[in-house]
């Protein structure tokens, strides 16, 4: 498919006013197409570039988990562990008599939760994309400033204060019993921390972003790269506004480093990440991860009970493996079974499948709790780029 085919059928999205601007990846092996279009800018001032550099929400997951797993590679953690040993305000935990008890009503929990819980989303906190009804804990969640909804890295508490108002909580679920989104990433970016002695961005910078020279990614932009970074935008009830300015929350580094939703990149930058997993860990000759935790990571964990009880996908389709989303199934016009990768929130997308893949960074949040139609043409070109790639 070539580049002008793409942008003609991006373009529609933001011909239709859907969202301001888009950058796009797809790459077949070594051969990579990019695009950009629209505007950073409601103003319509600036125009979106291929090295724009946009703030990736949820994309920051499978990057923590790779941090994650390059400490199990080390042997400083281990999967089958205990998370108090590193985290002890999450030792002897409570658990709701049922999911929509009063936050008092609990009992006990029948074991601890581990590594592999965290980095499965197994931990017994989460979104229960089967059940979005108000609960108790809700209330008491929001009320202790913990971070439902979408990313504010300037206004959350630091870890230490953030985990101690954890650790008051009961969790919703037997460790181990459901899948459930989003809390095991942030809860698993500090064990990281306190497992490497050091800040969770120092870490990612050492062992992830330096050694695949992923130079624009981070929990902020510095002021010498503001110029590639645009506003980003939320719609509500229908109208655009300002969800985050360019000298918002992402301008300055954040006290909470958001292992689930806090990073910022490019096309490229993720780019090269996605190529290290493709190539089994390795990128240029260096070795970032073993081929052990690339198969951990890429590889579908949970059992199929915990899917017909609520996955990553509504239809069961898709399984969850180290901070990834993982195919399942062949989609009908789309990533076929062994795909993986995952979306974010504010607006971007990324999937490896075989030697394919396809990146989707945009300016625009998502209004509902499905994707915006651009991610379904872009899903599309790549399950149309990926059964292209096959051999006759």
């Amino acid at each position: 498919m070539t580049v002008d085919e793409i942008d003609k059928r991006l373009s529609t999205h933001v011909t239709a006013d859907e969202l301001l601007g888009l950058a796009w990846l797809v790459a077949t092996g070594d051969d990579v197409s990019t695009g950009a279009i629209g505007h950073l800018d409601a103003a319509r001032h600036t125009s979106v570039r291929t090295d724009t550099i946009f703030r990736i929400s949820s994309m920051t997951k499978p990057l923590v988990a790779a941090a994650a797993s390059i400490l199990i590679d080390d042997g400083v953690l281990d999967p089958a562990e205990p998370v108090d040993r590193l985290l002890p305000e999450l030792a002897g935990l409570r658990v709701l008599a049922n999911p929509a008890a009063e936050v008092a009503d609990t009992v006990a929990a029948k074991r601890p939760i581990t590594v592999d819980d965290l980095l499965t989303f197994r931990l017994g906190w989460g979104m229960d994309f089967t059940d979005f009804s108000p609960k108790p804990l809700d209330a008491v969640w929001s009320d202790l400033g913990l971070g439902w909804g979408p990313p504010t890295p300037a206004q959350m508490s630091p870890p230490d204060i953030w985990l101690r108002r954890l650790g008051s909580l009961p969790l919703q679920f037997q460790p181990g019993q459901r899948w459930l989104y989003h809390v095991g990433a942030p809860i698993l970016g500090f064990l990281v921390a306190r497992a490497a002695g050091t800040q969770l961005s120092e870490f990612l910078a050492e062992r992830v972003l330096l050694p695949l020279d992923m130079t624009d990614t981070g929990f902020s932009v510095p002021p010498d790269k503001l110029a590639r970074f645009g506003p980003h935008y939320a719609d509500t009830d229908g109208v655009r506004s300002v969800f985050d300015p360019v000298d918002g929350q992402w301008s300055s580094p954040p006290a909470f480093e958001g292992g689930g939703d806090g990073l910022v990149s490019t096309l490229a930058d993720y780019h090269r990440f996605a190529r290290m997993l493709r190539d089994r860990g390795v990128l240029d000759g260096t070795r970032v991860l073993s081929e052990r935790a690339v198969t951990a990571m890429t590889t579908n964990h949970l059992t199929r009970e915990q899917l017909l009880r609520g996955g990553p996908s509504p239809d069961g389709s898709a399984g969850w493996g180290y901070g990834v989303g993982v195919q399942l199934r062949d989609a009908p016009a789309g990533p076929r079974a062994g795909a993986y990768g995952w979306s974010g929130g504010l607006g971007s997308t990324w999937s490896n499948d075989g030697a394919v893949t396809a990146i989707l960074l945009t300016n625009q949040a998502w209004s509902s709790a499905g994707p915006p139609p651009v991610f379904a043409t872009f899903e599309q070109i790549l399950g149309e780029s990926a059964r292209g790639s096959d051999p006759l």
